[in-house]
């Protein structure tokens, strides 16, 4: 009707299936008389979805304002029939989602989750870095998890959505598969053939819901545990602790990295793909015990072009050390 087409360097894939779109809103979960964020509408076709439902308040976040035509007569059609459909043009990656919602809304943390929902048919290229960066909220209850637990119902490459729900010994286990249980219970609810959207991408499609958890499965903090998480699977197809030697220097890594498996009890020829969340967060536990021996590793990055301490640090220090330390840790 508008003349508009899908824009490729902004990963746009229409999906205008109401059978598939109404699929997805079922599995988001009971909409009426709640508040509503949808991230991406585009043309509107999963905003129809949702406004069948009647939800209390639709907020939609929409970067291009080429879809204004058509979503200001969604919001003029729904607010005919006394709902609220509020149009916001920004970035979802830069937008403050915790004005969104009105402060009635809050629940607390153990409580069952609030009225409010984010739905989403993401964009390819940002929906890994978004939900790493809504991963991070959730963990410390920002922005729309302040309120409570709010539920997520979202859209990923079919490859991306598997690594999501990915358990360990399977091959899709990677470090998203663990933050995101870390801290989530996610679920694949379905997959959405390729042929479904416009124009049609060349994968599939994973619908993923995502309830945050009561007691996260970690109590580390989540940049910490996540670059443990990271250094972990850096290396798949290796023994892990030839990844955790990552952690440390050159001349003292494979000393540091025994330490760290003696001291989470872990045996050092697991592969990366056998290591639980509880495993992982045990050598969390051990690496972060080293930094409060010698606070000066905190220093070394794997990554810099110069892999060296500024401190010395030599590998009679560790192993005079390593005895003690675990001592210690085991008491």
């Amino acid at each position: 009707m508008y003349r508009l087409n899908a824009v490729k360097r902004l990963s746009q894939n229409f999906l205008m299936d109401h059978n598939l779109t109404n699929k997805i809103v079922t599995k988001a979960g009971k909409l009426a008389e709640s508040q509503v964020l949808e991230v991406g509408p585009g043309p509107g076709g999963l905003t129809q979805s949702i406004l069948r439902q009647m939800p209390e308040r639709l907020v939609v976040v929409e970067k291009d304002t080429r879809f204004k035509p058509t979503l200001d007569m969604l919001a003029d059609s729904f607010g005919a029939i006394n709902g609220k459909m509020d149009i916001i043009y920004d970035d979802i990656m830069k937008t403050n989602m915790e004005t969104l919602f009105p402060a009635e809304k809050k629940r607390n943390w153990a409580d069952k989750p609030p009225d409010i929902f984010i739905i989403g048919n993401l964009p390819f290229n940002v929906s890994t870095p978004l939900i790493i960066k809504w991963l991070h909220a959730i963990a410390e209850q920002r922005g729309p998890w302040a309120f409570g637990r709010t539920k997520m119902t979202l859209t990923f490459q079919k490859e991306v959505a598997e690594r999501l729900v990915a358990e360990p010994m399977e091959k899709q286990r990677c470090r998203l598969s663990v933050m995101a249980q870390a801290w989530t219970f996610p679920i694949l609810r379905f997959i959405i053939p390729g042929e479904a959207f416009v124009p049609k991408p060349d994968v599939d499609v994973g619908v993923v819901s995502f309830t945050p958890l009561v007691k996260p499965r970690t109590q580390h903090d989540f940049k910490f545990f996540e670059k443990i998480t990271r250094h972990v699977f850096s290396f798949r197809q290796k023994y892990s602790i030839r990844c955790i030697e990552t952690l440390f220097p050159e001349e003292c890594c494979k000393d540091l990295g025994l330490m760290m498996y003696k001291l989470a009890d872990l045996d050092p020829t697991l592969r990366p793909t056998q290591l639980t969340i509880a495993d992982i967060d045990r050598l969390a536990t051990a690496y972060k015990y080293l930094l409060e021996k010698h606070p000066e590793l905190k220093l070394y990055n794997y990554h810099s072009s110069r892999r060296i301490l500024p401190l010395k640090y030599t590998k009679s220090v560790v192993v005079e050390d390593c005895s003690d330390m675990i001592e210690e840790m085991s008491a």
